[in-house]
């Protein structure tokens, strides 16, 4: 089972200052959590994000779909980076969640990766059946 940890921060935390000590030490820290999770088995992939300045955001709301470059200014929280983790249950990710180093001002969002079996009797619709197969043959190759 897959969960997608998102690392969020405020606008305000993202845009203060961080001096180099401080980012050797997150560095640092970071490191160790993923090294962690590498030792536990259930390190999938992770990323951070570059600034919203080099971002756009795509809105699906007119016919046309309109691009808004970054940044985004009426931002609650800055979506900054993810891992993906390969867990026996939820309860396992919450546990790898709460350790992550992360400080105030920060927060994770916890969420199920869908699989494939999730699309139930939807899989036996023609329509979706076959970009299921498709979706299926897509992950084995990258296995």
């Amino acid at each position: 089972m897959r969960w997608m940890l998102i690392m969020q921060a405020s606008p305000e935390t993202v845009s203060a200052p961080m001096d180099e000590a401080d980012m050797a030490q997150t560095i640092a820290d970071m490191g160790a959590y993923n090294e962690n999770l590498i030792k536990a088995g259930v390190f999938a992939y992770a990323e951070g994000l570059a600034e919203q300045e080099e971002g756009f955001k795509v809105d699906f709301e007119s016919e046309a779909p309109v691009v808004t470059d970054g940044p985004f200014t009426e931002a609650k929280e800055v979506f900054m980076g993810f891992w993906i983790l390969d867990v026996a249950s939820r309860e396992e990710a919450m546990m790898w969640a709460k350790k992550c180093p992360l400080g105030p001002g920060t927060t994770l969002e916890v969420r199920r990766v869908h699989e494939i079996d999730d699309f139930g009797e939807v899989a036996d619709d023609p329509r979706a059946k076959e970009w299921l197969d498709k979706e299926k043959q897509w992950r084995a190759a990258q296995e």
